[in-house]
């Protein structure tokens, strides 16, 4: 008689209450196992998610060629005069830019210069970050989404900025030296191994120098199975709308947002 399998000896699946989970969140819950060890499958996923993720950090950014698709899929930029510029961070190659956080957040001298002072409502930076791959995919779907919308309600643009191996902050010397009420950094977020492909748009009031994080407003998650570009884009001009009427940015917003937001339930119910 053939002797059964050891329980050990058999894939074991999770059960539909755990595999339900799968249904909210991208993240690695509910896996199986084979023996001591999770499924092959599994295995495998994981390191395909972990090589990609290692991928988007290292990707290199064509600016030149971004700033091309802007001008051919953004017609609103030609209508509305608004010039595309392409810039590098202080940080001189990617392996640079990875070990000298602190040189991703300046501009390189040359670019700096090429920057005039025209006073806008708004400067739009789109950088690398830690994952090229995010401007690439949802950049130009964000900025189509929203950019209309603001020109036909009055605001002024100053040029879209393409920055090569950037960081966050250096939308704040960008708008510092263009004179913008407002900076918006569409930046490529520290890739995961469920999202590799992450964009986030950072804005902050009176951009200069120094400013802090809590200075400023994110809005992260932006991708095909995130947050998508139509409802990032509504929370992105509630948030010009609200800093511009309220001259500020950052953690005060947020808490006067949250107020609000209660303030209305309470009288809806």
């Amino acid at each position: 008689m053939k002797e059964s399998a050891k329980p050990d000896d058999r894939a074991v699946t999770p059960n539909g209450a755990l595999k339900s989970l799968r249904d909210y969140t991208s993240a690695r819950v509910a896996l199986g196992r084979a023996g001591t060890s999770i499924a092959t499958t599994d295995i495998l996923d994981f390191q395909l998610a972990h090589a990609r993720a290692r991928d988007a950090v290292h990707a290199e950014f064509d600016v030149e060629a971004f700033a091309r698709r802007l001008r051919e899929e953004l017609p609103s930029l030609e209508k509305f005069h608004v010039p595309v510029v392409t810039l590098n961070s202080a940080a001189a190659n990617r392996e640079e830019y990875v070990r000298r956080p602190d040189l991703g957040r300046v501009l390189a001298e040359d670019s700096a210069s090429r920057l005039k002072n025209c006073p806008c409502d708004v400067v739009f930076i789109v950088a690398d970050g830690l994952s090229a791959i995010a401007p690439e995919l949802n950049a130009i779907p964000l900025l189509g989404a929203v950019l209309p919308r603001l020109f036909e309600t009055g605001w002024t643009c100053g040029p879209v900025c393409v920055i090569e191996h950037a960081r966050v902050a250096v939308g704040d010397q960008v708008g510092s030296l263009l004179g913008a009420s407002l900076s918006v950094v569409l930046i490529g977020e520290r890739p995961g191994l469920s999202s590799h492909d992450s964009l986030g748009a950072y804005i902050t009031w009176q951009p200069q120098r120094g400013r802090s994080d809590a200075e400023r407003n994110c809005i992260s998650n932006i991708r095909d199975g995130g947050l998508s570009h139509a409802e990032a884009a509504d929370r992105l001009l509630w948030y010009l709308n609200e800093a511009r009427t309220r001259r500020l940015s950052g953690t005060s917003l947020k808490e006067e947002a949250k107020a609000q937001n209660q303030l209305r339930r309470s009288d809806q119910s």
